[in-house]
């Protein structure tokens, strides 16, 4: 996998020295106003944070099933001995969950105990990790997303630092501290009071179809047609009979059968909607409602102010009294600018940002924070100098009582 495929590593706020990416948002790793929480309010704003849900529910059901093979491998049993079908649906189109319920260690002991009797050599796992976490053999390249639960395509590589199954490529003391922070917070937090079960998991996908996949449902997500799911095989209600083949089949299905539409969705929101959000909370830090607030409010201080110069031009005001108008035109530029930009330099002073119209929070990112102030002192300076250019303009024009 060359550098450019490779997917950026996370990182803390502390340690970052650039604006946060999708994956490092997701994964609860940032700081306001470019954490998850205002990722949703702006989505909100957008009319677009459905697909947020749909992810975040899809990272749910995930960890579910995540927790229900951990919990089988604690019990001692294998998956081929408790779940033959998915065993044979993970050996044949790979699972995300092949690093966890131990199908990947028994395919890979398999496949070393050939290589040595075939040329008496050991072979070392990649060092760089280019093993497909899908799949059962070395990985040259990254798969193509595929339609995985629905066609026989395979399934891609994890890319999302949310995917324990990624997490699993750094170190254990950073994964342990990355899985306990986003354990802490909802929605990825799983309540049990007793061992998940085959119909958990199938009423938990099948609450996200009729959630967001059923067509005409009130949370439905637009999916290309290779990914759509048009009907949910089987019902939560009871287990498929042992003897039902389909039924079987597609109950194998249930642990992966979103994780293709969550990739597809992740990539949307990373092409589409992601920069905007960063333009408006690392470059700005205000709503467009404040900003039409300002701009209304800027006019009509523009107006007093030319009113009031006007006023003192033609009742042939002394020029020292003349340089009260500074205050009207000072209080109109910065309005105006603030319109303008998007910025208010005054809240971006006291680290404030806005999260819906008029509400604010802290500025914790330090870089976003980095980003802004210098973008106020900036906007400051411009202000001082067109209010300074309007306050002599009207200072020394000579005055004529009429």
């Amino acid at each position: 996998m060359s550098e450019k495929q490779r997917p950026l590593a996370l990182q803390s706020s502390r340690t970052r020295q650039r604006l946060p990416t999708l994956a490092e948002v997701l994964a609860r790793r940032t700081l306001p106003p470019v954490d998850l929480y205002c990722f949703y309010l702006y989505l909100q704003r957008e009319g677009a944070e459905d697909a947020l849900d749909f992810w975040l529910d899809v990272q749910q059901h995930e960890n579910l099933c995540r927790a229900y093979f951990k919990d089988l491998r604690k019990s001692g049993k294998s998956v081929k001995e408790d779940w033959p079908q998915y065993y044979a649906e993970a050996l044949e189109r790979g699972s995300i969950y092949n690093r966890i319920n131990g199908i990947n260690e028994q395919s890979n002991t398999a496949r070393r105990g050939a290589e040595t009797s075939w040329d008496h050599q050991s072979r070392v796992d990649s060092p760089d990790g280019n093993y497909s976490a899908f799949s059962h053999g070395p990985s040259p390249v990254p798969h193509t997303p595929g339609t995985a639960g629905m066609t026989g395509a395979p399934l891609s590589a994890p890319r999302f630092p949310g995917d324990p199954d990624y997490l699993a490529q750094q170190t254990r003391a950073e994964r342990k501290s990355i899985l306990a922070k986003r354990g802490s917070v909802a929605p990825t937090v799983i309540s049990r009071s007793a061992a998940i079960t085959r119909t958990d998991l199938i009423a938990s996908a099948e609450r996200i179809y009729a959630r967001y996949l059923l067509p005409g449902s009130e949370k439905e997500i637009y999916l290309p047609g290779p990914l759509r799911i048009t009907s949910f095989p089987i019902s939560s209600a009871t287990l498929p009979h042992p003897q039902d083949v389909e039924q079987q089949r597609a109950l194998a299905r249930i642990p992966d059968m979103f994780h293709t539409q969550k990739e597809y969705v992740f990539r949307t929101m990373e092409a589409d909607v992601f920069p905007r959000f960063l333009r408006a909370k690392a470059f700005g830090n205000l709503t467009p409602i404040s900003v039409l607030v300002r701009l209304s409010l800027g006019l009509l201080a523009l107006w007093a102010a030319l009113a009031t110069g006007f006023s003192f031009i033609f009742l042939d005001v002394d020029r020292a009294k003349r340089c009260w108008v500074i205050l009207p035109f000072a209080v109109a530029v910065l309005l105006l600018m603030s319109h303008q930009y998007e910025l208010d330099p005054v809240l971006v002073l006291m680290s404030q940002s806005e999260t819906t119209p008029f509400r604010l929070i802290r500025v914790r990112e330090p870089y976003v924070r980095r980003l802004l102030l210098q973008r106020a002192v900036g906007l400051i300076g411009l202000i001082a100098i067109i209010t300074a250019a309007l306050t002599v303009l009207f200072v020394f024009v000579p005055g004529h009582r009429l």
